[in-house]
């Protein structure tokens, strides 16, 4: 292939002649596997004669190989993978070589934004790989291309090598602080080139699109370099910028200064001119992107530095400096930019919301809050109130497109660039935290306002405006209910104000009625629960609103009703009715509030569900699907929560009626070949597998017996954990585990073909393992977890494994050297469970893996001190323990190790003695059990009401609480937030205290650990008298008379055992 046959097959690639087209496709896909296809695609993407669109195809190609196959890629099979298969396509240094050299020149040159985003793209993935090491001439050819900005001709590469220089600063953005030495030396590098420049772009005189599309790049650049870590420092020593704290400033004048340009309108002919005059250009108009990244900088200064005592120790001078001079320079400008839109001027909503949140954060700051108090009318009331009513536009879309009004409220992302929300924030938190200048005038502005509503003749009523008090009361709601003189109000608001609308003929009333019961369900109703089955009579009249929105809010307000008192014995009786009216509003739209409302209802009424069961999964089921397929096809959001609540809905159905698992096998035919879909098809429908090994855990754990058919899910887990769920693996092991435990016969029988071969499952768990515990991306609760699908095999395949012992030995004690001097021994416990589940499997066998490897002391040494000192409060690994280490009395004494024998007595004495703690602890805990249920105790205390006042914070103080402090103190704990910022977003968070043992299955669960002991210890007496009676004498009395009641208690727990 040459760069004229691919530019053709690219060309092709478009044809409606599926006989071009179909041949086009299939060589494009296999480009990969041809040398110098990166080069030829290169090629066609830079050359500005070609097609657009062509050159766009050719982009598109030349990212998605460089980001597949610009590395070697492994399996976790690798300890079996056969010679023969095919290894992943990894493109040639050669070819790489000249990738790196003209992608830069080609980008560099790219004027089309479609296809230079591409490239910046490509070189972006590349730079993960390959930077600085293997690219150190990418940053100076960028930083010389830059520093040509006073060539007007050189703008466009100017922006293009920003653009590049952002990619390379992405690349570390996320880093933690010992891992950025490049980005720090790219700060030192780039920043006095970038100072200027940006100085040059925000002066008043600067006003091309091109100047401000360039500033944008450097705000960016900006806001990747030192959104977690300030600017400069090699690494390891301080930034500069901690010494001397004002070397910021004319970055935060540049800042202050693309804030408050003004952005005339076009028709008033200043500069910059050509404003856009549609909402959507506007919002990508290079000039407000520039205000966009302004303030969020801003923003983000702000919540790093705003509040000293919540900064970092390292960065107290600098967070004090922030405080009292840079906080309240920002102010200004914020100030200015929020009062665009009450003085008729125009202002992006993402602006707004920024802004918003600036003021949110200077609410907490004293100095700040001086500043806002003085203007505080003029926040609450022209800025905040406006901006959460409804727009016309609102209303429209509630009246004329009521799916995307829908769609907009139940956006996750909405508190991300909705300045309602950001209002609403801003509200609540004066409330909370400034309510002495704030609460009362607050209140009686929305009282008003209702009153005014009510009162007036219904031609003159203003319902946008009861809309937005009636938002503002409900997003006040937590406050005003934990406050004496305010709870008393609510039920008086809701009767007087919130009924009526349930019927108003407005639907945005109505809908609003319904969320406002969400709000205020926890009310205390003072009458005899007359109003209480009035307003669930009214919410029940609302799923058949002629308005979709009106009936998902009713649907959603219901979740809340069902929990106050005599909810029940009204929605009991239409139970099937409410049932359907759920699906009938599912079928009309896929939202995961309604799905999680009706949850809610199946799990209140667990014991009423077993009639509905199978009506439920089926039309669940057929609602997964549908969400699905539109979540998939039309890119629609909402339609995909709403299939993963779906999912998690089934598995609350199967949860009330696990005791009765019979039931399971009618709903395989529904429930199977959704779970075999999620777990096949490459990934795709990887945001449904957390739910999908949910059902998976249920059907395999709570039955007696795994159908043939379920078993097709087992090589499925494997290769999405192998090649594309690797981080789920933690619901991966519960079914794993049912699935050995209740057919070890089909696990041991089972294979898989995979691309490696045939595959036994037994191999395939043991690749599980052997990635898990030797990949440095695993957790060790990860680690933990994979070695207990050790244990299900050992306890469930007696005498059929020996010839796995080996591997089992290898990477156990592999992982227990690197875990052995750890303070935190729960791995270690681990790693004792297996050996001492292969112990109890085949003594002789494991003891003899010991020996060959010379650590059978060693081993046995650390186990014992460990078991003392740190399975005090652990069931299983005690059990373990007990049932591993006495299994060695089972090997005669010509066959023991020599550095056991010697430890037999010591040994004896350590098991008998946790035997009997064991057991002391497993009575006191079902004494107390007992107590607990006759007490009928519950862990959770009445919800308190707090005493009178709307103080908060005065105007000289900042804003702390409770939580703030302990989660700052926690942040500030050990390495300090930047770190545990960082390792948090890397994945590198660890829970040590995590423990599996209550739900692992097991074979052994029937053996009692005394019992074992007892009979362990009469059969090696009796079997080789004359060895163990030195041992006996070698034990002191008080072990003797221990061992005499550990044989009187077995004799009691038989005696027990055989009278049930």
């Amino acid at each position: 292939m040459n760069v004229e046959s691919l530019h053709v097959t690219l060309q092709q690639s478009f044809s409606p002649d599926a006989n071009l087209r179909s041949p086009a496709e299939e060589t494009i896909r296999n480009l990969k596997q041809v040398k110098g296809s990166t080069v030829m695609l290169l090629q066609v993407a830079a050359e500005n004669q070609v097609q657009y669109e062509v050159r766009q195809a050719a982009a598109i190609q030349l990212k998605n190989i460089c980001r597949e196959c610009w590395i070697e890629r492994f399996s976790a099979l690798g300890y079996n993978q056969s010679e023969s298969a095919q290894k992943p396509q990894v493109l040639a240094e050669d070819d790489k070589d000249v990738v790196r050299i003209n992608l830069v020149e080609a980008l560099m040159a790219e004027h089309e934004k479609s296809v230079r985003d591409l490239l910046a793209e490509t070189l972006h993935s590349i730079a993960i790989h390959d930077f600085p090491e293997k690219w150190p001439s990418l940053v100076p050819t960028l930083l010389h291309t830059i520093s040509q900005n006073n060539d007007p001709a050189k703008a466009l590469s100017v922006h293009n090598a920003l653009l590049a220089l952002r990619k390379v600063c992405k690349r570390y953005e996320y880093k933690s602080k010992d891992q950025r030495g490049p980005l720090n030396e790219i700060v030192v590098k780039s920043f006095p080139l970038l100072l200027p420049l940006a100085q040059r772009l925000s002066d008043p005189g600067s006003n091309s699109l091109e100047a401000a599309m360039m500033l944008k790049q450097i705000l960016k650049i900006f806001w990747s370099s030192t959104q977690f870590y300030l600017p400069g420092g090699d690494g390891t020593s301080p930034s500069p910028t901690l010494s001397h704290p004002d070397s910021l400033q004319p970055w935060f004048d540049i800042l202050c200064a693309a804030l408050i340009k003004p952005l005339p309108e076009a028709s008033t002919g200043q500069e910059p001119r050509d404003q856009p005059t549609s909402i959507e250009d506007r919002n990508a108009w290079p000039w407000w992107k520039v205000k966009k990244w302004a303030v969020q900088i801003m923003s983000r200064l702000f919540s790093r530095y705003g509040i000293p005592q919540y900064a970092e120790e390292e960065v107290q001078d600098f967070a004090k400096h922030f405080s009292q001079n840079v906080a309240t320079q920002m102010l200004q400008p914020v100030c200015e930019v929020l009062n665009l839109r009450p003085t008729g001027q125009f202002c992006t909503d993402r602006v707004v919301h920024l802004c918003l949140t600036y003021v949110d954060l200077a609410i907490d700051l004293a100095p700040t809050y001086k500043m806002l108090k003085p203007h505080m009318d003029f926040l609450l009331y022209k800025v905040c109130f406006p901006t959460m009513c409804l727009t016309q536009e609102d209303v429209e879309t509630f009246e004329n497109d009521p799916h995307e009004f829908v769609h907009r409220q139940s956006s996750p992302l909405v508190d991300f660039y909705d300045p309602r929300m950001a209002a609403i924030t801003v509200v609540t938190d004066l409330v909370q935290h400034r309510g002495q200048d704030v609460t009362q005038p607050l209140l009686t502005f929305m009282t008003e306002i209702l009153q005014r509503h009510n009162t007036a003749a219904e031609s003159e009523k203003n319902h946008v405006e009861k809309d937005g008090a009636l938002l503002t009361f409900g997003s006040l709601s937590k406050y005003l209910l934990s406050k004496k003189k305010y709870a008393g109000e609510i039920e008086g608001l809701l009767v007087t104000s919130v009924f009526s609308d349930f019927s108003s003929p407005v639907g945005f009333l109505r809908y609003r009625a319904c969320w406002m019961v969400q709000q205020f369900s926890t009310v205390q109703w003072s009458d005899d629960g007359t109003n209480l089955r009035t307003l669930i009579q009214f919410v029940l009249q609302r799923l058949s609103d002629p308005a979709l929105p009106v009936q998902i809010e009713a649907s959603k307000a219901l979740r809340f009703l069902i929990e106050s008192d005599g909810a029940e014995q009204t929605l009991l009786p239409v139970l099937p009715q409410l049932l359907t009216e759920y699906f009938r509003i599912m079928n009309e739209i896929g939202n995961d509030e309604v799905v999680a409302a009706l949850q809610v209802i199946i799990d209140k009424f667990g014991d009423h569900i077993e009639p509905h069961a199978q009506a439920l999964v089926s039309q669940l089921a057929g609602a997964f699907d549908q969400y699905c397929n539109a979540g998939e096809d039309d890119d629609d959001d909402d339609a995909a929560m709403a299939a993963a609540q779906c999912l998690e809905c089934i598995a609350t159905v199967l949860k009330g009626i696990c005791e009765k698992p019979q039931l399971y096998k009618s709903l395989e035919p529904q429930l199977i070949p959704l779970v075999l879909k999620i777990l096949g098809n490459d990934g795709d429908y990887i945001e449904y597998l957390e739910c999908a090994l949910d059902i998976l855990t249920f059907l395999t754990y709570f039955p007696s017996e795994i159908t043939p058919d379920l078993w097709q899910a087992f090589p499925l887990i494997y290769i999405a954990f192998d090649q594309w769920a690797y981080d789920y693996l933690s619901l991966m092991v519960p079914p794993l585990q049912a699935f050995i435990a209740k057919d070890p016969a089909a696990f041991l029988k089972g294979s898989a073909a995979l691309a490696e071969g045939t595959v036994s499952y037994a191999d395939l768990v043991f690749a599980i393992v052997a990635k898990t515990v030797s990949n440095d991306r695993s957790s060790e609760s990860e680690c933990r977890q994979a070695l207990g699908l050790f244990l299900s095999i050992l306890h469930s395949c007696p005498g059929q494994v020996d010839n796995y012992l080996p591997m089992i030995n290898e990477i156990v004690l592999g992982k227990l050297g690197q875990q052995v001097n750890e303070e935190i021994p729960l791995t270690r416990i681990a790693i004792y469970q297996v050996i001492g589940s292969a112990l109890y499997y085949n003594a002789p066998l494991e003891l003899a893996e010991l020996e060959k490897r010379g650590v059978t002391q060693q081993v046995f040494s650390k186990w014992i001190l460990d078991a003392e000192t740190s399975m005090n409060e652990k069931f299983l690994p005690r059990k373990l323990t007990i049932m591993g280490l006495g299994s060695i009395l089972t090997v005669p004494p010509v066959n023991m190790p020599a550095s056991i024998g010697s430890s037999i007595p010591a040994l004896i004495s350590q098991l008998v003695s946790m035997s009997i703690s064991l057991r002391e602890d497993a009575e006191k805990h079902a004494v107390e059990d007992a107590q607990g249920e006759q007490d009928g105790t519950t862990p959770f205390p009445a919800a308190q009401v707090e005493e009178d006042d709307d103080e908060g914070f005065g105007e000289d103080e900042d804003v702390t609480n409770e939580v703030d402090e302990a989660y700052k103190k926690a942040l500030n704990g050990g390495s300090g937030w930047d770190d545990d910022m960082a390792k948090f977003l890397m994945g590198d968070f660890d829970d040590e205290g995590d423990d599996f043992d209550d739900d692992f299955i097991s074979p052994l669960d029937s053996i009692d650990e005394l019992v074992f002991l007892s009979d362990t210890l009469k059969t090696a007496f009796a079997q080789n008298p004359d060895f163990y009676q030195q041992i006996q004498a070698a034990m002191t009395p008080d072990a003797v008379a221990s061992v005499q009641k550990i044989f009187a208690a077995a004799n009691v727990i038989r005696a027990a055992q055989q009278q049930q």
